[in-house]
C-alpha cells in the first residue's frame, strides 16, 4: 500500500500535505512550490500543462487554460452565469444542463479539470516522497450541495486515487490547528477561498473535534473580488475609449491576472499600479492601461461583497446558539482572509477576537486534509472529528410542499425514515423528488434527485404506505430509498444529479486519464534516454578529437561504426530499447579509449 495524503483541491491553488513523524507536513510540487496554482492549459500540439506552466503561457492561449473550474464542479450552466462572463474560455450547456467546459473544440467536465490539477499535486509527490500514493482525503466547501461533493469525488477518481473522504474545509483547518490543542477551545473558522465562503463554529475538546454549526455561500470568494477591480478598470477603459476588453478573451486575460495581482498587493501597501501595455487598439494604434488603485478605493469597490459575508458568519453563531463573546479561537482560512477589509470585518463580529495565523491560510487546509489521513489509515488516532450537513434534506409532498426529513447542521453520518401515504385514490406510483434547502416550497429549494416508484396496490387515498429513508454518509454524499410497504417494492438511489458525471463515465475517464499518464511517462523515459544517448555520441566524438592520431585504425573504426548507429537511430525516432541497445554498444566499443587517454 502507498502513501496516504491529504489534497486541498482549491479554486485558485491546491496543495498537497502528508504525514511524516505523526506531523502534517506540506509536499512541495516539481518547481519547488508549496502551493500549485489551480490551471490547466491545453498547447497548439496537445499537451497538457497544469499549475505555473500553465499560468505563464495564459495571455497568449486564453481560450485553451482554464481556471477557476472548481466553481463549475456540479453545477447547472444556468446557474453560473456570473463565473461564465468573467472567465476567457468558453462555457457551454451539455447534458441535462450540466456546466461543460469547451477545449479545443471538445466538451469536458469541470471534474476533468480538477482530476489534472489533482494528479499533478500527486505525481509531484510521488517523486518527492520516493513512494506511491495510493489514498487520499480530499476537500471542498462545507456549503457545497450533493452535486459539488459528488462531482470532487469523481475528480479524485479520476486522478486515479482512492478517495477516503470528502472533508469540509474549515473542519480540516480545524484539524491542523487542533492537533496541538491542549485545552477545550470553541473555534470559528472563517474560510473565504477563490470561489467559496465558508463559515463554521466548532469545540476543539481533545481528542473531539465537533462542528456545531455551519453556514456559507458558494457564489463568493477571491474570484468575486477580482472581478470588482476588472469591471472597474473596464469600465474607466469604456468610458475613456468605447471598448469593453471584456469582451476580448487575451484582454480579459490580463486584466484578471492584472487585478489578482492588485488585490494581492493591497493586502500589504496602501495603492497599487496596474500597468498593461497595448491591451488593445485602434485603428492600428497600440493602447496602454495605466491605473492607480487605492486599498480606500478598492474597498469601496468590493463593499457589497463584504456585507455579503456578515450574514453566514450571524447565521453560523445563531444556529450554534453562541454568543460571539464566547469563541476561544479564530482561524482566518483562504487567500482572501489576508484583505485587511476581511480581517476588520472578522474582527468587530467576534468583539476584537485577534484570528490565529500561525499557519499559512493557504496551506492549512491539506495539513488538516493530511490529519484525517492519517486518522481513517491508523497512522494517527489522537483525534475524532465529528461533521454536519450544511442544508436541510427532504422530499416534495402534494401542494408543492417541502417536507424536511434532515434538518441542517445535523451530524453525520445520520438516517432518516418516515412514512408517508399516498394521496390520490388507486395511485399505482409515486414520484420521489429530492430536495436541498430551507424554503417550506419546494420549488424554491434544490433539486437533487428524482425517481419513480411503481407497482403501488390499488387502494383509497391515504391507505397505501410509503416507507422513505434517508442516508448521509462521512463525505455527506446522500442516499435515498422508498419502499412500498404493502408490495415491498422498493427503489434506492446515491443522489447522483445530471451536473456531474455518472459512475461509468467517471471509470472510463479514469482509464483514459492512466493511460495519458503511461503515454506521458513512456515519453519521458523516451526523452531521457535520448539525452543519454546524445551524451554518450557526443563524449564519444570529443574523445577521438582530443586523442587524435594515437587511437588505433581498428578501434577507431569499431567506434566510429557504432556512433554511425546510433546517429542514425537518432536522426529517426527510434524507440528508447533500440536506443539503449545501441548506446550501451557504442559505451563497450569506446571503452578502450579510456586507457589511451589515462
Amino acid at each position: 500500500m502507498g502513501r496516504v495524503v491529504g489534497i486541498d483541491l482549491g479554486t485558485t491553488n491546491s496543495c498537497i500535505a502528508v504525514l511524516e513523524g505523526g506531523k502534517p507536513m506540506i509536499v512541495p510540487n516539481a518547481e519547488g512550490e508549496r502551493v500549485t496554482r489551480s490551471i490547466v492549459a491545453l498547447t497548439d500540439d496537445g499537451e497538457y500543462l497544469v499549475g505555473k506552466p500553465a499560468a505563464n503561457q495564459a495571455v497568449l492561449n486564453p481560450r485553451n487554460t482554464i481556471f477557476s473550474a472548481k466553481r463549475l464542479m456540479g453545477r447547472r450552466y444556468a446557474e453560473v452565469p456570473d463565473v461564465i462572463r468573467s472567465v476567457p474560455y468558453v462555457v457551454k450547456a451539455g447534458p441535462e444542463d450540466a456546466a461543460r467546459i469547451e477545449l479545443a473544440g471538445e466538451l469536458i467536465a469541470p471534474e476533468e479539470i480538477g482530476a489534472k490539477i489533482i494528479r499533478k499535486l500527486v505525481e509531484d509527490a510521488s517523486s518527492y516522497l520516493d513512494d506511491a500514493i495510493t489514498d487520499a482525503v480530499i476537500t471542498c466547501p462545507a456549503y457545497f450541495n450533493d452535486a459539488q461533493r459528488q462531482a470532487t469525488m469523481n475528480a479524485g477518481q479520476i486522478a486515479g486515487l482512492n478517495v477516503l473522504r470528502i472533508l469540509n474545509e474549515p473542519t480540516s483547518a480545524a484539524l491542523a490547528y487542533g492537533i496541538d490543542a491542549r485545552q477545550n477551545e470553541r473555534v470559528l473558522v472563517f474560510d473565504l477561498g477563490g470561489g467559496t465562503l465558508d463559515v463554521s463554529l466548532l469545540d476543539v475538546v481533545e481528542p473531539i473535534c465537533e462542528v456545531c454549526a455551519t453556514s456559507g455561500d458558494t457564489h463568493l470568494g477571491g474570484d468575486d473580488f477580482d472581478k470588482c477591480i476588472v469591471d472597474w478598470l473596464a469600465m474607466e477603459f469604456l468610458d475613456k475609449y468605447g471598448i469593453d476588453l471584456r469582451n476580448e478573451s487575451q484582454a480579459l486575460q490580463r486584466l484578471t491576472e492584472a487585478a489578482e495581482k492588485a488585490k494581492c498587493e493591497l493586502s500589504s501597501v496602501t495603492s497599487a499600479k496596474i500597468e498593461l501595455p497595448f491591451i488593445t487598439s485602434i485603428n492600428g494604434e497600440g493602447i496602454h492601461l495605466e491605473k492607480i488603485i487605492s486599498r480606500e478605493k478598492f474597498e469601496v469597490l468590493s463593499a457589497g461583497l463584504l456585507q455579503r459575508c456578515v450574514e453566514p458568519v450571524l447565521t453560523t453563531l445563531k444556529d450554534a446558539r453562541c454568543q460571539a463573546s464566547k469563541i476561544d479561537e479564530v482561524l482566518l482560512v483562504g487567500g482572501g482572509s489576508r484583505m485587511p477589509s476581511i480581517r476588520k470585518l472578522v474582527n468587530d463580529i467576534t468583539l476584537g477576537k485577534e484570528p490565529n495565523m500561525a499557519i499559512s491560510p493557504e496551506e492549512v487546509v491539506a495539513l488538516g486534509a493530511a490529519v484525517q489521513a492519517g486518522i481513517i489509515s491508523g497512522e494517527f488516532d489522537q483525534m475524532v472529528l465529528l461533521d454536519v450537513t450544511p442544508f436541510s434534506l427532504g422530499i416534495e409532498t402534494k401542494g408543492g410542499k417541502f417536507h424536511r426529513m434532515i434538518a441542517r447542521n445535523t451530524a453525520i453520518p445520520t438516517r432518516a425514515t418516515q412514512l408517508f401515504t399516498t394521496g390520490d385514490h388507486f395511485q399505482r406510483g409515486v414520484d420521489v423528488v429530492v430536495l436541498q434547502g430551507e424554503s417550506k416550497r419546494a420549488h424554491n429549494n434544490r433539486t437533487l434527485g428524482r425517481f419513480g416508484l411503481e407497482g403501488i396496490r390499488n387502494k383509497v387515498a391515504g391507505e397505501a404506505e410509503i416507507e422513505v429513508d434517508f442516508d448521509i454518509d462521512e463525505d455527506g454524499i446522500l442516499s435515498v430509498t422508498a419502499r412500498d410497504l404493502g408490495t415491498g417494492n422498493k427503489r434506492q438511489i446515491t443522489i447522483a444529479g445530471t451536473a456531474y458525471l455518472d459512475q461509468q463515465e467517471v471509470k472510463d475517464k479514469a482509464s483514459q486519464a492512466q493511460k495519458l499518464a503511461a503515454e506521458k511517462q513512456q515519453k519521458q523515459l523516451a526523452n531521457v534516454e535520448r539525452q543519454q544517448a546524445e551524451y554518450v555520441l557526443s563524449t564519444v566524438e570529443n574523445q577521438l578529437e582530443f586523442i587524435g592520431q594515437a587511437v588505433p585504425n581498428e578501434l577507431r573504426s569499431k567506434c566510429e561504426k557504432a556512433m554511425s548507429a546510433l546517429r542514425t537511430a537518432l536522426g529517426d525516432g527510434a524507440p528508447p530499447k533500440k536506443l539503449s541497445k545501441l548506446k550501451v554498444s557504442l559505451e563497450l566499443a569506446a571503452e578502450p579509449l579510456q586507457q589511451i587517454e589515462s
